[in-house]
């Protein structure tokens, strides 16, 4: 699902607020959840997940065109791992599929 997917269906869910309204609010969302995570705060959502920051060590790489080593510097990168809940129903999506199939 992309962003305007989701602006999209949560418009047609909720009839009574505008699209830019649907708009707006999503990408508020999404900037107080980068906010959060560029100042190193870990975000948890009960049911769905948490995000949190990996560090990546630096480490020797190679060009694939020339082969030459080449340094790659450590940083830090966004992490999601599911919840419980999001976990099992789409763990029993699976298994439905799997019985209708």
């Amino acid at each position: 699902m992309t962003k305007s997917e989701l602006i999209a269906r949560l418009a047609s869910s909720y009839p009574q607020l505008a699209h830019k309204d649907t708009e707006l609010t999503v990408k508020t969302i999404l900037d107080a959840m980068t906010a959060a995570l560029v100042s190193g705060q870990r975000i948890e959502i009960r049911g769905f997940g948490s995000f949190s920051l990996s560090t990546r060590a630096p480490r020797i790489g190679r060009n694939p065109r020339s082969g030459e080593k080449v340094l790659v510097p450590a940083k830090q990168v966004p992490h999601f791992k599911a919840g419980k809940e999001l976990r099992e129903r789409v763990d029993q999506a699976f298994l439905a599929q799997q019985r209708d199939s």
